[in-house]
């Protein structure tokens, strides 16, 4: 399978990734990419027939929680570090005219 991979095909990925690869790291990434996909190859040979799809390795079912507030309301707490309050609110110097 290795043999699939050619130099344009190397060019390719290379412009998609948007790296600028020499021409030993070219041969090199051409070398690698031959290894994926034998190993890719090795793996169709595997008769998963009778093996049942699945999504996680471990049986999950509902992992949600309920959505409780814990620290409950601060406010007055938080407004005492802003540098200026208004109106119950954040009050910040301009950024613009």
């Amino acid at each position: 399978m290795a043999n699939i991979i050619s130099n344009e095909t190397i060019e390719y990925v290379g412009i998609l990734a948007k790296l600028e690869l020499s021409e030993d790291e070219k041969e090199q990434a051409k070398k690698d990419m031959g290894r994926m996909l034998d190993h890719i190859d090795k793996l169709r040979e595997l008769d998963t027939e009778d093996v049942e799809p699945m999504s996680h390795l471990f049986p999950v079912n509902n992992v949600f929680r309920e959505d409780v507030v814990t620290n409950g309301d601060t406010r007055e707490e938080l407004l005492n570090n802003a540098p200026g309050e208004k109106n119950g609110m954040f009050m910040v110097p301009r950024t613009f005219e």
